[in-house]
């Protein structure tokens, strides 16, 4: 079986304020709320699901609601979550992003690419990329963004470790990935950001990796990301990249049913969590497309509880 990852499947934070993550997510990136469910090893806390207008796998962004302090930033985390937009939008989002109050650099061109650099009210790190190899949109028609501008799915993702090496060779052996090119950190530093690619490669498609052993070694919390997941399209391959991470002796999860999808997770050298989990059956699954979001949605193994879930969750 050829096993090449498809980019990127979702990635998941942390939120401490499930209602005002909800606004900034919906109201002022005009994401769509595709599933509000729970977090499965913790029905306590939801879990928030964000895509475009069709739950298009690799156009989410996840949160869990923990009641967390903020988030320490450091090297061993995902330190930015890329978005794709159109590039004519850019100039659009910076007005947009500066009417709603985001804190944000102005756009900056970076590895060839226009983006702009922004936080949600957490201090959650974002970005805007342009993306010049659009295909295919799948709009919200209730969303509080013009069609053309809506966000088309998740975008470079930049993670922090304190040394190269053993995550480039899980990265390029293990999990199939070609290394593209390098670029500063920042003009005044010398640590260097490199990318990996997947698949047919493009800004929907890259882990960028910087190496900053200087800095302190973050601390999950709210703010921060959880993990970061990627695509393969079925449970045959799923199950392929199960016994190949088994291969390599890297200790994981092994195969956990979401319901949504099945999911294989494990800790990368530099200590980010990584997950792998199939397009399929996606968040149809249970509810249409048509109302996705709209009502608590619970995997038919946490339905029985469903009275005793919500009676424990907050009104968003």
């Amino acid at each position: 079986m050829d096993l090449t990852l498809g980019g990127f499947h979702h990635l998941t934070a942390i939120t401490a304020n499930a209602p005002g993550n909800l606004d900034f997510y919906t109201r002022v990136l005009g994401l769509r709320l595709v599933k509000k469910t729970v977090n499965q090893d913790d029905t306590t806390a939801y879990h928030l699901f964000y895509g475009d207008g069709d739950a298009t796998p690799g156009s989410d962004i996840t949160f869990f609601d923990w009641p967390a302090a903020p988030a320490r930033r450091g090297t061993h985390s995902v330190t930015r979550t890329g978005f794709r937009v159109d590039p004519a939008s850019i100039g659009w989002w910076r007005d947009h992003l500066a009417a709603a109050g985001a804190k944000m650099a102005e756009p900056n061109e970076t590895t060839g690419r226009l983006s702009l650099a922004f936080e949600d009210p957490e201090g959650q790190r974002l970005a805007l990329v342009a993306d010049e190899r659009i295909a295919t949109r799948h709009p919200w028609e209730k969303s509080t963004v013009p069609a053309e501008h809506q966000i088309l799915g998740l975008g470079p993702i930049t993670m922090s470790v304190p040394a190269l090496g053993p995550t480039e060779q899980v990265l390029t052996k293990v999990m199939n990935m070609q290394k593209l090119r390098d670029y500063p950190v920042s003009a005044i530093s010398s640590n260097s950001v490199h990318v990996f690619g997947m698949g047919e490669g493009g800004p929907s498609a890259e882990l960028h990796v910087a190496v900053e052993p200087d800095l302190p070694v973050a601390r999950e919390g709210a703010g921060g990301v959880h993990h970061v997941a990627f695509r393969t399209p079925d449970h045959d391959g799923l199950t392929a990249w199960t016994e190949r991470v088994r291969g390599f002796r890297i200790p994981s999860s092994g195969e956990v049913e979401r319901y949504y999808f099945r999911s294989l997770y494990f800790r990368e050298p530099g200590g980010v969590l990584f997950e792998i989990a199939t397009d399929v059956p996606g968040f149809t699954a249970d509810e249409p497309l048509e109302t996705l979001g709209e009502h608590l949605s619970l995997p038919p193994f946490l339905e029985p509880r469903r009275a005793s879930i919500e009676s424990r969750l907050q009104p968003l």
